[in-house]
């Protein structure tokens, strides 16, 4: 048969549906990717803040999944294809100009969403997303409760988790300034409330933890630490008011805690994701130093100096290695067995 247009082009189309069909379609047809054990379907008003992240373009700067080779980055779970069992279309998106929000639900209380979807740069003062202030309030607590969805039915614990807390912290809020600080401080461990800050405050470490201040924290604390940035009238419980520890105290190390592992139940978010130590203990010095006027930076009791630290002629000299006592305690959990060991090391004779 001789080639002609009509014949090529009918022969191309044809090729072209046959590799359709076997390349898309027949997979498509036989794959039954079951739910995964997070999946769940969305509500009425989770589906409806779906389509307004769609509306709005969420999807060309937050991601929805999580790649193994992503789990350096704080990766809560890595995403299976089960988890997208209920989206269609999908919106796992191609660019991170944002953060990833696959396990997005539960993170953050709603009071911290608005005040971001309202001015990003409240919540955080460096980011580059654009003001939502045009959305109506029926589309904002959509949206909310369509990002609190992500995550499926972990996204679901905790948010049950994030919903006790913020109850609890409430009533100790309305007890007073110095009730609620007692309160906040209770929830941190003991060893953490006694422990100075290991590094003292130097020019360096002070501009380097204003730095962290300005990147993270003044957009709810406010450039005073009062408590009054620009987030504070959206938030419930309030800020904290650094300059009212003054006459209460506050360690290094209970700085460094709450920085570290947020206050669930309020919109102070963890950082330990985001933050090295060294940025935790210096924004801690920072703080102390410039809010609440004291500073325990360097204090008994010490360990060994790390390397970088300023020389001083006061420094402690290493202890002598000639009398070496018995390991000293673990932690609780963890005392019973070594314990047991050690007795078992030394013939039972301890």
């Amino acid at each position: 048969m001789q080639m002609t247009e009509k014949v090529f082009a009918i022969g191309s189309v044809a090729i072209l549906l046959a590799a359709a069909l076997v390349v898309a379609v027949f997979p498509a047809w036989n794959l039954r990717i079951p739910p995964s054990d997070i999946a769940r379907p969305y509500t009425t008003l989770e589906a409806r803040g779906r389509q307004v992240y769609i509306e709005n373009g969420c999807t060309y700067c937050h991601s929805q999944y999580i790649r193994p080779q992503d789990w350096g980055h704080g990766a809560v779970r890595v995403a299976q294809p089960g988890d997208y069992f209920y989206d269609r279309p999908h919106l796992l998106g191609s660019e991170r100009t944002g953060p990833d929000l696959s396990q997005e639900g539960g993170l953050r209380t709603d009071d911290w969403q608005l005040a971001h979807l309202v001015n990003p740069r409240y919540t955080r003062p460096a980011s580059v997303m654009p003001e939502f202030t045009y959305m109506t309030s029926e589309e904002r607590r959509a949206i909310i409760a369509y990002l609190n969805s992500l995550g499926g039915k972990m996204a679901d614990g905790r948010r049950a988790r994030m919903d006790k807390w913020n109850v609890a912290l409430m009533a100790a809020y309305a007890q007073g300034t110095d009730k609620n600080i007692s309160y906040l401080h209770s929830l941190v461990p003991a060893q953490w409330r006694t422990m100075p800050n290991p590094y003292g405050p130097t020019s360096e470490s002070l501009a380097r933890g204003r730095f962290v201040y300005q990147q993270e924290c003044v957009g709810c604390h406010g450039n005073f630490g009062d408590g009054q940035g620009p987030a504070a009238k959206y938030l419930n419980p309030k800020p904290a008011n650094f300059t009212s520890l003054r006459r209460i105290g506050a360690s290094g190390g209970l700085i460094y805690y709450q920085v570290m592992n947020g206050i669930t139940g309020s919109a102070m978010p963890s950082f330990k994701r985001e933050l090295e130590s060294e940025k935790i203990w210096d924004v801690s010095n920072y703080i102390s130093t410039q809010f609440i006027g004291r500073d325990d930076g360097n204090t008994a009791p010490r360990g060994e100096d790390e390397i970088q630290e300023p020389v001083n002629p006061g420094d402690p000299t290493p202890p002598s290695p000639t009398n070496i006592g018995p390991p000293p305690p673990t932690s609780p959990a963890l005392q019973p067995d070594a314990t047991a060991i050690r007795k078992r090391q030394s013939g039972g004779k301890r």
